[in-house]
């Protein structure tokens, strides 16, 4: 697994390198945001850990130029604000999971272990509800003729309600296959749901994306 840590304090990005390579994977480190970003666009990543706050450009900001650009590796945000206010921020700006300093490595290789999961894709497989279509090889959605990419965590939730479609994915089971048993909340599940509605459904005229109030959420004809 090939990992992009974008991190300015020194010792933090020591001890997350190396004990990284000690589980086997390979890392590249970036100490400001600036270069973090040419390095996310150019290179080729399983996934991105990213500081919150960073010199020359901000955490926020390189993840929606990374995804304006057309980049979906998912992303580990690090930050030491742990407001609920701040996490979704992080979501909405195309962050794929949030971990707040001070944290155990343990938790940060799961955490990064999981995102490359739900990264690998099924051999050929391409769902389809209506006229929406998403290959799990490519991450690319496409409605109307339309491609439409996603993050990694757009694509979960899509595949997830795709499958299960017409049926009704309850919200606490949807937040399991994101975050496991304990992570993740409600209202982070919300606002990737709402960016996922903005990007399969707001374009187009008619809606696939519904809500089921109290319960969770479907996919297909109204």
């Amino acid at each position: 697994m090939k990992v992009l840590l974008v991190e300015d304090e020194q010792d933090i990005a020591t001890n997350i390198w190396d004990f990284l390579e000690r589980r086997g994977c390979v890392v590249d480190h970036a100490a400001d945001g600036s270069q973090g970003l040419m390095r996310a666009i150019e290179g080729e990543f399983d996934v991105i850990v990213l500081d919150l706050g960073l010199p020359r450009l901000d955490g926020l900001t390189l993840c929606r130029r990374l995804r304006a650009a057309g980049r979906s590796m998912p992303v580990l945000m690090l930050t030491a604000r742990d407001t609920l206010e701040d996490s979704l921020s992080g979501f909405a700006h195309g962050t794929d999971d949030y971990l707040v300093k001070p944290f155990a490595m343990r938790e940060l290789e799961v955490r990064i272990r999981a995102l490359h999961r739900r990264r690998q894709p099924a051999p050929g497989a391409t769902l389809r509800v209506e006229d929406l279509s998403y290959s799990l090889r490519s991450m690319l959605a496409e409605r109307a003729g339309r491609s439409i990419a996603l993050t990694v965590t757009h694509g979960h939730i899509l595949s997830v309600l795709m499958r299960e479609s017409p049926g009704v994915v309850r919200r606490e089971a949807l937040m399991r296959k994101l975050w496991g048993e304990e992570g993740g909340s409600f209202a982070a599940l919300h606002t990737h749901v709402c960016a996922l509605r903005s990007l399969i459904d707001r374009p187009f005229d008619t809606a696939l994306l519904h809500t089921v109030h109290g319960v969770g959420y479907r996919l297909g004809a109204t």
